[in-house]
């Protein structure tokens, strides 16, 4: 159709910043995802472990509430020792229901988009593939952050304030622990889910897949252990390298493990490579097929 009046003009509002254009990938998938009550009931049940720790610290310092119980300060205080391994059990119930929500949210990230042959239209604009992957791994990152090491941290503080500055100072490495456990386990599930949806389009089975590579690296490893006598067997398991270094990083010694800190960290880092060059395969403008 001709164009006989050239009325148009520039678009002259404001601009999003180059350094936060990513963000506008998480909005859009936040909008459609607290669209349904099953999943915000789903999310809203991932803070009641949170609420319950913080109602334990409370009552644990607090000897008028206690008394109402009928319970002496002295005696929760035994039965309840805030530490390592009190910490330790907050993590595994949040990782495990960031595992869950990996599970609904991470296979349609990027599968859709190649469905329907929409990476054109993203990196058609000043939008690079780097701040795509970016914007799509965000919406797990924030997610999974916001009930794993934020309330984690959140309630290592507020025990803190309770229990005064040394307390503090002396179980510092709780805090560590809970920060590095949190961000390592929610940026491997990120980039799992992202790898696995751009390679395999059909979401049930991209949620078959995540379970596996949880599940059948571990009687892999055990056979392994058992045939040769070596733990070099578990360096295909991510749930493994998790234990290994949950019990490191917050200094058990009554846990068990297979691998040592270094080796943890390899895993981890040797999953999040793979990954990144599985996206780098997959996340092109266009597809070319011979």
């Amino acid at each position: 159709m001709a164009v006989y009046e050239h009325t148009y003009k520039p678009y002259e509002g404001k601009l999003t910043p180059a350094w936060s254009r990513f963000l506008v990938l998480p909005r859009y998938v936040y909008q459609d995802l607290f669209k349904y009550k099953l999943f915000i009931a789903l999310f809203v049940l991932c803070f009641v472990c949170p609420l319950v720790y913080a109602v334990l610290i409370y009552l644990r310092h607090n000897t008028a509430a206690l008394a109402m119980f009928g319970v002496s300060s002295l005696d929760m205080a035994k039965d309840l020792p805030i530490g390592g391994s009190f910490f330790l059990i907050f993590i595994n119930i949040q990782t495990s229901l960031a595992f869950l929500l990996t599970v609904i949210i991470g296979p349609v990230l990027i599968s859709r988009d190649l469905a329907n042959n929409a990476l054109p239209l993203y990196l058609c604009r000043p939008f690079s593939r780097f701040e795509y992957i970016i914007g799509k791994m965000s919406v797990l990152l924030i997610l999974l952050s916001l009930i794993t090491w934020v309330p984690g941290l959140l309630l290592f503080l507020f025990c803190a304030y309770l229990e005064g500055g040394g307390w503090m100072v002396e179980n510092w490495y709780v805090a560590n622990a809970i920060f590095l456990l949190s961000v390592s386990w929610v940026a491997l599930l990120a980039l799992l889910s992202m790898a696995f949806s751009a390679w395999i389009k059909w979401r049930t089975a991209a949620s078959a897949a995540l379970f596996a590579i949880l599940i059948i690296p571990t009687p892999i490893g055990f056979a392994i252990q058992g045939l040769f006598g070596t733990t070099v067997g578990h360096l295909l398991n991510p749930a493994m390298a998790f234990g290994s270094l949950a019990k490191h990083l917050f200094r058990l010694d009554w846990m068990d493990a297979f691998l040592t800190e270094g080796q943890s960290w390899f895993v981890f880092a040797a999953y999040a490579v793979v990954c990144l060059f599985m996206l780098s395969r997959k996340v092109r403008a266009y597809e070319v097929v011979s």
